[in-house]
């Protein structure tokens, strides 16, 4: 399968689809594997972090999660076709799982984990979640949180501890939880599963406008915003050569 290399991370050019399929054998396979949903900020923000940037080049699987991934590939002359958003994937990566496939939703806060659980529960009835704790990436907090885990028998595990915490978080524990096959760090996506935040409308999405949308909605995000928008751009352009 192509990667395309962005500021130094592997970028997998796949579809939704692809995407489902790729993380449902991944299920069904033995061994651990890391999935990630890189978006610009999370690249900017490997610039300047190294751990958090060998983590992402050492996923099994990154998602382009950004309309900006996908122009920062055309710009070095590579492609991808579509963006394969997180919330998106993991809705529709739940709405296919059965029973067999036990789902442990870690993070989140003021019950939007439940919430989300809920909605996802009404669409799938077959979906089989087994847990669902807040916790918190503190290392005082680890030990408690892998007991749950592992006691739930999950076999696929979210977490929604937001970027970098969520991922650092999951490569320096994902060995302790054996049970465990597929773990992905899903930002804020139990919020929009859970109806807490609203989503841009679609058009937005597709013109890569949902920046300004959650900018509106959340006017406190105005720094990471600007990452996104014009730190991403400008590193892309300085730092990547052309083909």
């Amino acid at each position: 399968m192509e990667r395309v290399r962005i500021l130094g991370v592997p970028i997998d050019a796949v579809m939704m689809n692809e995407a489902v399929l790729r993380v449902g054998n991944m299920l069904k396979s033995a061994g651990q594997h890391h999935v990630m949903t890189p978006n610009s900020e999370m690249l900017v923000e490997g610039q300047r972090n190294p751990a958090f940037r060998a983590v992402m080049q050492s996923a099994t699987l990154n998602l382009p999660d950004s309309v900006g991934i996908l122009r920062a590939a055309r710009w070095v002359g590579q492609e991808i076709a579509e963006r394969v958003s997180g919330v998106d994937f993991v809705e529709q990566l739940c709405g296919k799982l059965d029973q067999n496939v036990p789902v442990f939703f870690l993070g989140g806060r003021g019950g939007v984990g439940e919430r989300a659980r809920d909605k996802l529960g009404m669409k799938n009835a077959e979906l089989r979640i087994v847990g669902t704790y807040e916790g918190s990436p503190r290392d005082a907090d680890a030990e408690d949180i892998i007991q749950r885990v592992n006691s739930s028998g999950a076999h696929l595990l979210l977490v929604a501890y937001g970027a970098p915490q969520q991922d650092l978080w999951i490569a320096k524990h994902f060995s302790k939880m054996p049970c465990v096959r597929v773990a992905i760090g899903v930002g804020g996506t139990f919020d929009f599963l859970s109806g807490r935040i609203t989503r841009a409308p679609k058009w937005m999405q597709h013109m890569g406008l949902e920046w300004l949308w959650r900018l509106c909605k959340e006017p406190q995000r105005w720094k990471r915003m600007i990452h996104a928008t014009i730190v991403f751009p400008f590193l892309v352009i300085t730092k990547t050569e052309r083909h």
